[in-house]
């Protein structure tokens, strides 16, 4: 038995969920898969997986045998990059995720700029608004936006993000502007999923925090539509800075309520930081960090 690809295998069958599924991707019989697996039971003198018709569930030795398995096969990669030369030089592939806006907008042009620099590097980019985690799902840095929960993980800060209330021109010359938060209760209001509830906002922080009741005449669930809706003068909208940049800066939107806004929400570069960090991973940090930090200080 190769006890490494049986502790490959193990540790796809967890995360893929299903035997069949394992199969699938790794083109081989689903009577191989189920074979290797038995045989690292028999080798272990253990059960591993709980196994049934619907779903497989972790046996209490299975979870701290995956846990070991996956310090090890990172070991193991670290190795083979280290002998392929990946921390010598610039080389290999760069896992990177990002939110999904922010990504489009501030990310990729910087990955484009970095692929055409370093052309011994190529990157898989993964726009997502969801929290991953970066060990267990094998990425090498993450963009996060907000407050760094404490953990182990390496941050390198490069800007922050205002959150903001904004209309179009034509719609607050017809309603009016709001000077205060309790001015919005005569205002329409386009709300969507995520950043605020449609039934109230929330301004400042701390004792200072101010709660007040809106009117959603419109609720969405991307921002990118709340922007569209507020620049068709249907009303006031909450969102992101970097998300509604474009539009504040052509005029099709005007910021309102400045002075009530929380704090604004750090961006930070996230990686594990565990061990030597592979040359590819500290040239794209050294690249993206100066650029970023440049993109947000020039926006909102």
């Amino acid at each position: 038995m190769d006890r490494l690809d049986a502790m490959f295998l193990f540790v796809a069958t967890v995360e893929a969920g299903s035997l069949s599924a394992v199969a699938r991707h790794a083109g081989v019989p689903l009577a191989t898969v189920s074979r290797k697996l038995s045989e690292l039971e028999r080798h272990l003198k253990t059960r591993l997986l709980n196994r049934s018709t619907r779903r497989l569930t972790l046996t209490d030795a299975g979870r701290s045998y995956l846990a070991a398995c996956r310090r090890i096969l990172d070991e193991v990669g670290e190795a083979e990059r280290a002998a392929a030369g990946e921390y010598l030089s610039p080389t290999g592939e760069l896992v990177i995720t990002a939110p999904v806006v922010f990504g489009r907008l501030h990310v990729l042009p910087i990955v484009t700029d970095f692929l055409a620099a370093y052309p011994d590097v190529d990157i898989r980019l993964t726009l997502s608004d969801r929290i991953t985690h970066l060990i267990e799902e094998h990425i090498d840095l993450a963009v996060r936006i907000g407050a760094l929960p404490d953990s182990a993980m390496v941050a390198t800060r490069v800007g922050q993000i205002r959150r903001i209330v904004c209309a179009s021109p034509a719609y607050l010359a017809k309603h009016g502007t709001p000077f205060e938060p309790r001015d919005l209760s005569g205002h329409n209001c386009i709300t969507f999923e995520g950043l605020a509830s449609p039934a109230t906002w929330s301004f400042g922080t701390g004792k200072s925090e101010t709660v007040v009741p809106v009117r959603s005449r419109l609720q969405l669930n991307t921002a990118e539509a709340a922007i569209d809706a507020a620049i068709a003068s249907l009303g006031l909208t909450k969102v992101l800075s970097y998300q509604a940049d474009a539009a504040v800066r052509a005029g099709a939107l005007h910021v309102v309520l400045e002075p009530f806004e929380p704090p604004p929400w750090p961006v930070h570069l996230v990686h594990a930081g565990q061990g030597l960090l592979p040359v590819k991973l500290r040239a794209f940090l050294d690249f993206a960090a100066p650029r970023l930090k440049e993109r947000l200080a020039r926006s909102l």
